[in-house]
Parts: structure tokens; sequence; C-alpha cells
């Protein structure tokens, strides 16, 4: 089956499911195996160099004839170089996150490019409509890694951004099945952005420690942490647990930055350190159980959403 919204339209795609651009994990094999089964890959800019973007999207596009992008975190000092190398290598598609889109918005939608912006609440929702976007990603805080110091959930995020804006809304946070791709469509997104149980695939990039964690997490195994310096969730371990420590006993901006140190995300993603790694993370988690291929996932998830689109039919009747 397909499913029609804007987005399907926006980015022609067959279905409303965009993988997260996350580092250390969307590399060019998870994008192209994404958008060969109907969704939308996107290469997570945020842990490479513009020269190995550059490769990545070269071989992104010798893997796959169907639309992908790149996601590009404005926070980073060489952002102007990584959005110059999509546009040398014809990208059309981007994700942006983590700083302003009025940026480089107007700059690529010169250049005939469909431009989405990751925002964590309202406020910054209505900025990225005012600045030209296509479409906004609405993150609630159950999502993996870097949150909005708002903490709101996805479930009230998304009606709030849907009856505030003209363009169409992706959902994204707390998002692993098709049951949650129904539950998006029912509070009026268009789309959705899963990150996490993309994250646990055959084609993730990640450390199979990594996505062995993810398996083996419950409920209740991730935690928020950093408020003073950027808020992230992560799947609990002692570098997590000595953060949360440090922030119980108040301690200062300097301080933490020093805890948290450099290369913590590559040291638990890409390099599988369980115990000192920041291993970031979604509550979604508790509900991934295994590691499948992105086409036994993308196939799974679609008759998840037949099967509870059938059922909720025969409520209504």
């Amino acid at each position: 089956m397909k499913i029609k919204t804007r987005i399907t339209e926006l980015l022609k795609i067959e279905y409303p499911i965009i993988q997260a651009g996350m580092v250390w994990v969307s590399g060019w094999k998870l994008a192209s195996a994404v958008s060969n089964y109907g969704g939308l890959g996107l290469i997570g800019s945020g842990s490479m160099k513009p020269e190995l973007l550059r490769e990545h999207i070269q071989k992104c596009k010798a893997a796959t004839n169907k639309p992908f992008g790149v996601n590009i975190p404005l926070l980073r000092k060489d952002a102007d170089e990584l959005v110059k190398v999509c546009l040398d290598e014809s990208i059309k598609i981007f994700f942006t996150s983590a700083g302003n889109p009025k940026t480089f918005t107007p700059m690529l939608k010169e250049n005939g490019c469909t431009v989405v912006h990751v925002v964590a609440n309202l406020k910054y929702a209505l900025k990225a409509q005012e600045s030209g976007c296509d479409a906004v990603v609405g993150e609630g805080v159950e999502a993996g890694g870097h949150n909005g110091a708002d903490q709101i959930t996805t479930f009230v995020l998304i009606p709030q951004l849907v009856d505030a804006l003209n363009i169409p809304v992706i959902a994204a946070g707390g998002i692993a099945d098709g049951r949650g791709i129904i539950a998006a469509l029912a509070l009026g997104a268009e789309g959705v952005q899963i990150g996490t149980r993309f994250a646990a695939t055959v084609e993730s990039s990640a450390h199979e420690n990594y996505k062995r964690k993810i398996v083996e997490a419950k409920d209740n195994d991730t935690v928020l942490a950093f408020r003073k310096i950027g808020l992230v969730r992560m799947l609990k371990n002692d570098f997590a647990l000595r953060a949360i420590k440090a922030e119980n006993e108040c301690w200062d901006e300097l301080k933490l930055k020093e805890l948290l140190g450099s290369k913590r995300e590559r040291a638990g993603i890409f390099e599988g350190d369980e115990i000192e790694g920041e291993m970031e993370a979604g509550q979604a988690a508790g509900m991934i159980n295994d590691i499948p291929t992105v086409q036994e996932l993308m196939e799974r998830m679609i008759k998840e959403y037949q099967s509870v689109l059938a059922k909720l039919g025969l409520i209504v009747r």
C-alpha cells in the first residue's frame, strides 16, 4: 500500500517515513537502504568532515536511484562547508537542526532545494515557517540525542504545531513501529522521523555493542542529562549516571563540560564503549527487541500500520 500525504508528495517517497540523520549511525548504507524501500534516508553529517560527507553522498547515489537527503546540524562551525559539499553533489533535500534556519534556508531555496527544520517547540516552528522552510520535524523529548530545553512530549507538541502552521509537520520522538506511525498521523502529522529504531538495524554504521544495548534496554533505561550545557537523552551507563550525579550536585557549566569531554558520542555509538561512551538513544529503545535489516523493518512497520488501521476501522464501524 501507499500512504499519501503532503510529505510523501514533497519528498517524492512512497511512505511518510524518514530515517533520522544520526551521528555515527546514518551513513550511506543506512540512508540508501531506507530510500530503496520506500522511505527517505538521511545521511547524518554531524559526525563527518566535508570530504567524508562527499564520499558518503557519492556512495549513496551509487546505491539508490530514489530520493535521499542530508541532515546538517547548524551549530557545526563548518556547516557552510557541509552545505557547499551537498550543493556541489546536487543534493536537493536538506534537513537542518540545532540552529537558526534563516542561516541557509533562503540560499537553499534559491538553489531549488527542499528544506525541513527540526524544532522542539512552537516558537521555533513558526520561525522555521517564516524562514521559508517547506516542513518541520516536531521532535518530542522522548527522542534520543539532543533535546529541547522545554522538554515537550511528542503527543503534546505535534497537535500544537499542526494547529498553528501552514506547512506540513513530521513527528519525531518515541516512534518505532506502525502503531506510532498511525498515532502520529492521527495527531495531524503528515510523516514521521524515526531514529533509534533505525539505529538498531543491520545497515546502521553504529557499533554492535551500541545496537545490543538498545535491544537490551527496558522502559526506564534512558536518562536526560546536561541540562545546563545542552540536554541529551542517552542510555544508562556509568558515564550517564555520573553526569546525573554531577547535575544533582549542582556542578557549574565549566565542570560539566570537562566531565563531558570530547568524542564521547563517537566512543559510545561508533566504538562501542559501554562504560564511558555517550550512547545516545530515545525512549523507544524499550520497544526494540531485535536488529533487523532495513527491508525487514520497513515491511514490518507497514504491516503493523495496515493491521492497526484495520482494527480502527472495525472500532469506528
